[in-house]
């Protein structure tokens, strides 16, 4: 079986807790303890085990495919062969029941179940399918995965409804309903499976945004993916009001105003997965057009490791994040990735040793252990608010989402001349220009000095795609272009075929490449003497700051990314 293991026991029957003991080294003691405790609640020995986590859920499945004498699978195929079935058997059942159709042998239906010993299913799955069951075991866990990932191949993308639309002549196409799970929506109006098909292959493709766009004779639909705009499909153009309308009622918009722009926000599961969704709206000359942002709610904060910090730079930022004041910047153009920067440095502190308070707008991750506070400016409850009410709630490290402003700039400044630690964004092309950048807001040359300890300049790559690497020969002209970034003799590069992983693009996923400008006294005399941004920039390079394009091209002669998009990324940079 393709991805799975299957194990086919032949004991003779055992008791539960003998088998436990005697092939997967469960202490006798807690199966004693469990006994007694079974006695008492009813329950069942293997439940009892696994709520005191003296057995995995892999473990106790494997023993129970062993007891009861049935197959057993540690991993299930990922697509299930049987697609007709589901259909006749719903997320909703399949999901809150453990089961997974596998198979069929000879005249019977292979069935994953986490509870072998539950009849009321394998009766009902039977008269649901018309089939004799037999069921097979595997973890709960691992049957939910298989659930998720097959209905979403089965959900229909949401190309497949557009023929639905343009047949379409239902008034109500944005009527209130919400599905408990997008993938179970096979009932549903033309329009409002279109939307939820259009979120769940957006998540589905790793897109980070859709784009909902109406023009003169058409309607597109467009996904950034690895920060990318691709244009996946273009609707009947008759359909704008109502998708416009259903998006708008799920995030709670005012369906009527159509001449202003409108901001919102909604929640969905899409595979069992938890994602937020950003709403925002904007009148056109051609109609609204709409941008949703997808937020997984469940994707963990990455480390600093994670996010592309090579071995050099993760201990000089680590020694300048753990100092206990002044300024760390991170620079770069929007969507670079400098918040995510900033969380991935807020997670490499103790938080339960230090008071740590954010002001951000929005609020992209939930942070444990640290108070982080939402701008609102229809309140007045702006960056520089915010910043002057966290400084009364004696802070050890501020993280303020980026600095807008004189007024910001000074409160950031003066905070860290106080004795905070305090991290910012700024919006400028390289690690040196934000120094004067600063100082053009109206900071005093001479605290800047003071108070920054350092500034990160960053910008994303995409990376090559791991499923169809290969070596590759950039062009002559890319070669001659980087001639004087001192490129090794005969130099190895990769690109990415395409494949049907990467949607054929060559490219899966993102990394960062970093320049760090460390605050020493050449660096400060500059400033002090109001040098401009090259000058500063030349004198670090001199101190051995590697530029973006050099630690792009060190990414690309490691394999990690091709020329093309190191020079895509720091053309401005040269």
């Amino acid at each position: 079986m393709s991805g799975g293991v299957e194990i086919l026991s032949n004991n003779k029957w055992q008791l539960l807790g003998q088998i436990l003991s005697k092939n997967y080294s469960v202490a006798a003691t807690a199966i004693d303890s469990a006994l007694i405790e079974q006695q008492q609640s009813g329950l069942r020995l293997g439940e009892i085990l696994l709520s005191k986590k003296n057995v995995s859920e892999m473990v106790l499945a494997e023993a129970l495919a062993e007891q009861q004498n049935l197959i057993f699978y540690r991993e299930l195929p990922e697509q299930s062969k049987l697609k007709n079935l589901l259909t006749l058997i719903p997320i909703g059942y399949a999901k809150e029941k453990r089961c997974y159709p596998i198979k069929r042998i000879d005249d019977r239906l292979l069935v994953a179940v986490a509870d072998p010993l539950d009849s009321s299913l394998l009766n009902d799955l039977g008269a649901l399918t018309g089939e004799t069951i037999e069921p097979c075991l595997a973890p709960a866990a691992e049957i939910l995965r298989a659930i998720n990932k097959s209905y979403e191949g089965k959900a229909g993308e949401a190309h497949n409804v557009i023929e639905e639309i343009e047949g379409d002549h239902t008034t109500d196409l944005a009527r209130d309903f919400e599905p408990e799970d997008l993938l179970d929506t096979s009932d549903e109006a033309p329009i409002i499976r279109f939307v939820n098909s259009l979120m769940t292959q957006g998540y589905k493709e790793r897109a980070s945004d859709i784009h909902i766009e109406p023009f003169e004779n058409e309607l597109m639909i467009r996904y950034r993916i690895d920060g990318i705009l691709y244009s996946v499909l273009k609707p009947p153009l008759k359909a704008h009001a109502g998708i416009i309308s259903r998006i708008k009622i799920m995030s709670q918009l005012n369906i009527a105003e159509k001449r202003l722009p409108q901001d919102g926000r909604l929640r969905v599961r899409i595979a069992g997965q938890d994602i937020d969704v950003r709403v925002s709206t904007l009148p056109t000359a051609f109609g609204e057009r709409v941008v949703l942002r997808l937020l997984d709610k469940a994707s963990s904060i990455l480390t600093l490791e994670e996010i592309g910090l090579k071995e050099n730079l993760l201990h000089q930022v680590s020694a300048m994040i753990n100092k206990s004041h002044g300024v760390f910047l991170v620079t770069g153009p929007t969507g670079s990735g400098k918040t995510t920067t900033l969380y991935s440095a807020l997670t490499r502190l103790d938080r339960l040793e230090k008071n740590i308070i954010t002001v951000e707008d929005p609020i992209e991750y939930q942070l444990s252990g640290v108070g982080q506070l939402q701008v609102n400016p229809k309140i007045s409850l702006t960056f520089a608010n915010g910043l002057r009410s966290i400084l009364r709630q004696d802070p050890d490290i501020i993280m303020v989402g980026e600095i807008r402003d004189q007024e910001t700039a000074e409160i950031v400044i003066q905070s860290a001349l106080t004795g905070h630690m305090v991290f910012s964004t700024l919006h400028t092309n390289d690690a040196a220009g934000a120094l004067t950048r600063l100082v053009e807001m109206g900071v005093e040359p001479f605290l800047a000095a003071s108070s920054i300890v350092g500034i990160l300049a960053q910008r994303l790559v995409r990376k090559i795609c791991p499923f169809c690497r290969e070596e590759s020969i950039p062009p002559a002209e890319l070669l001659e272009e980087l001639k004087d970034e001192g490129l090794p003799a005969n130099p190895v590069f990769f690109a990415g075929r395409g494949c049907d992983r990467c949607m054929n693009i060559g490219y899966w996923g993102r990394t960062g490449i970093y320049e760090l400008l460390a605050m020493d006294d050449a660096v400060r005399d500059l400033l002090l003497k109001n040098k401009d941004a090259a000058s500063i920039r030349k004198m670090a390079k001199q101190k051995g700051m590697q530029p973006l394009r050099s630690a792009g091209l060190a990414k690309a002669l490691q394999g990690e990314t091709t020329l093309e998009e190191v020079l895509r990324v720091t053309q401005e940079e040269v």
